[in-house]
């Protein structure tokens, strides 16, 4: 059977959107490579016409996911977006009640620490790359102040998520989420 141009292009992407929502769901351990390819709608054979292994599926969600974060940071300072709009919409209880299509870097990075120096050699560049961005935004001090709370900032809110997600009480997690937007927004903007 003859698919047209873009089909494979098309269905490795689709495969890793699905891959994506569910290891940030579940967890990359967690999930299977024959769950991803059922929800694709794809035979498990299908899977290695386009991934050498689950480890190389790993990587390339990543590199995408946390590429499509970096742009969204990029845009918001292309547009004159204030870090603290990008601290709250992070800390939101939107974010972090939708874990599969939120931050990567909060749903996974526990289970990152644990997997080969590739993949997590491409997560610190994207990492960087994030890192670099919240810093750009931060319009006091010198470059290496800007750094060093870009830093600060990047690691109170991806933990905050992640804290406001594991805990069972309602009213915590919020308040974790405010005092982490707090304590962000502070640093962002101090002199």
């Amino acid at each position: 059977m003859r698919y047209d141009k873009g089909h494979k292009d098309e269905t490795r992407r689709h495969i890793l959107d699905v891959a994506s929502a569910q290891f940030r769901e579940s967890g990359i351990a967690a999930v299977g490579l024959a769950g991803i390819m059922s929800e694709a709608g794809l035979t498990n054979g299908a899977f290695y016409s386009h991934f050498a292994s689950k480890e190389d599926l790993v990587r390339e969600v990543l590199t995408d996911a946390l590429t499509r974060r970096e742009e969204r940071h990029k845009a918001n300072l292309e547009n004159g977006v204030a870090l603290e709009t990008t601290i709250r919409d992070y800390l939101s209880t939107r974010h972090r009640d939708r874990a599969g299509t939120g931050c990567p870097t909060a749903a996974l990075v526990a289970e990152i620490a644990r997997h080969p120096k590739a993949t997590r050699d491409a997560f610190t560049g994207k990492v960087s790359d994030i890192l670099t961005l919240v810093a750009e935004q931060i319009r006091q001090g010198s470059a290496d102040d800007r750094r060093r709370k870009a830093i600060t900032i990047y690691a109170t809110m991806v933990g905050a998520l992640q804290l406001s997600r594991a805990v069972n009480d309602k009213p915590l997690s919020d308040e974790i989420l405010e005092n982490a937007v707090e304590a962000a927004v502070a640093m962002a903007n101090e002199q």
